[in-house]
């Protein structure tokens, strides 16, 4: 890669079809149309959406696995064929060639399945290793054992399955949570996000030197949304490809900390859920990371004992879920429901912002000499994550097409046969984006990027994390765990 290679931006209406943000929405809106009109034809689409049951390590156990399989392994086909086809296509116009991306995609999708049976496991469930937690653990274990061929990050996507994820994930939030906790969301997330990027910028450009760019994106990943705000910085003010490569990496090894440190210190102060994931929402440091650590804190609030009292309310855990069962909600997806407002809603679309700002302090300050002019204001268009608006557009979707339906029948008929397949195939991508992660992250090759750019990053990511349970806990914690999530 040479020094002179710069990151850069598809704009025009090419990127309607040459970038992976409308190709997520793209791909997305097909799974959630086609689940519409099956579900109001008499049909569903959990044939396609299909995944393994509950088992155990028993014999009975073992029997149900093998007749669940023997039973629907053309679903199987089924699912494989259409992520295959769906991904090769998009990705063969994306520049990405299907003699690589095809055999590389295989490798991910059979360990994907794997990885959905054992995370099904009754085991699995009671240590909380949920599937994307899984697939980190079994890609990271695979990519520093043994040396994977270079061609086969061509199916590591891991940008591309995230964002196709989000969007089916606006599926299954309402629009008027949305709506309703939108501002909380944004407010808290400006707060943090300035504090955040301010801090590192500073360490970096100021305190250890660093190539003001460089800064600017590693800012950039640790006050917004990780890569996706990396790469869109690195655009924005003509970093380096290798600036956005060493952000996305501080990215990476901070939000797979947070996986485990957010979920296990909530644990300890028994936090409603809705709070620790309006926590992980504000301090997690990629969406994929952030939506694995939210998950795992819902099935492990679900196993506290019920009796137990929940931080800073008057309520047990008990009836907490009792609580969010009244309001058809599975209290498993409140912490996923708070994170997604506060990372997708509140902080995503600091993207854009961020980058419009420092495009222009780039081209007026850093690089007159070579540009001689200002950016236009459609620059900010160009920077804005195009899948956060696909995000919005699948939540007004489905709240339209629910609206009217009485919450009965909701729960025992609209939910499983319409919006529960959407969300299944939205934890395959979230399975595919992790063990993509895993896949791609190296620890040999971070001990060779310097001690700079890890005290910069790390310096804002501290300052995160405390202000993000200062905000999420004591300062609007009642607000999370009663109306932020739609209780």
């Amino acid at each position: 890669m040479s020094d002179s290679e710069q990151v850069e931006v598809v704009r025009g209406v090419r990127s309607l079809w040459k970038t992976e943000d409308w190709w997520a929405v793209w791909m997305a809106f097909f799974v959630i149309i086609l689940a519409a009109v099956l579900y109001y034809n008499g049909m569903t689409l959990k044939p396609l959406a299909v995944y393994p049951p509950k088992w155990s390590f028993t014999p009975a156990g073992w029997a149900k696995l093998g007749e669940h399989f023997a039973m629907h392994g053309t679903w199987y086909l089924a699912n494989f064929v259409f992520w295959l086809v769906m991904f090769t296509v998009s990705s063969g116009i994306l520049g990405f060639k299907a003699s690589e991306f095809v055999p590389s995609f295989i490798f991910v999708y059979v360990f994907s399945v794997l990885i959905a049976i054992f995370s099904a496991n009754e085991t699995a469930h009671h240590y909380n290793l949920e599937a994307p937690l899984f697939a980190l653990i079994v890609g990271l274990v695979i990519s520093n054992i043994v040396r994977l061929p270079k061609w086969m990050d061509a199916g590591f996507r891991v940008e591309y399955y995230i964002k196709t994820g989000i969007v089916l994930l606006g599926a299954t939030l309402p629009f008027m949570l949305i709506v309703y906790a939108g501002p909380v969301a944004f407010f808290q997330a400006t707060v943090i996000a300035v504090s955040t990027f301010l801090t590192i910028y500073f360490v970096g450009s100021r305190v250890l030197n660093m190539d003001r760019r460089f800064a600017s994106v590693l800012g950039a990943g640790g006050a917004v949304c990780g890569v996706s705000a990396a790469i869109a910085m690195a655009a924005a003010v003509r970093a380096k490809k290798e600036h956005a490569a060493m952000g996305i990496t501080c990215v990476i090894v901070w939000a797979i900390v947070m996986i485990f440190a957010i979920p296990l210190i909530s644990r300890a102060l028994v936090l409603h859920p809705g709070v620790a994931g309006a926590w992980v929402g504000t301090s997690e440091f990629a969406d994929a990371a952030g939506f694995a650590a939210a998950s795992a804190y819902g099935s492990i609030f679900a196993h506290i004992p019920p009796d137990t009292m929940v931080f800073g309310m008057h309520q047990t855990v008990g009836q907490a879920i009792a609580q969010a069962k009244a309001l058809g909600v599975d209290v498993d997806d409140i912490a996923v429901r708070t994170f997604t407002l506060m990372k997708v809603i509140g902080r995503d679309i600091w993207i854009g912002l961020w980058a419009f700002v420092m495009a222009i302090v780039a081209t007026t300050k850093w690089e007159v000499e070579e540009t001689g002019k200002k950016p236009s204001a459609k620059e900010i268009w160009w920077r804005f994550p195009k899948f956060v608006l696909g995000f919005f557009a699948a939540s007004v979707f489905i709240t339209a097409c629910t609206a009217g339906v009485p919450l009965t029948e909701y729960v025992s008929h609209m939910k499983p046969l319409m919006v529960g397949p959407i969300k299944t195939m939205r934890t395959w991508t979230f399975i595919f984006t992790f063990l993509s992660i895993g896949l791609t992250t190296r620890f040999r090759e971070l001990a060779a990027t310097g001690k700079k750019p890890w005290i910069a990053f790390s310096s804002g990511a501290i300052v995160n994390v405390i202000l993000g349970a200062l905000m999420s806990i004591f300062v609007l914690g009642a607000y999370w765990a009663t109306t932020g999530w739609g209780g």
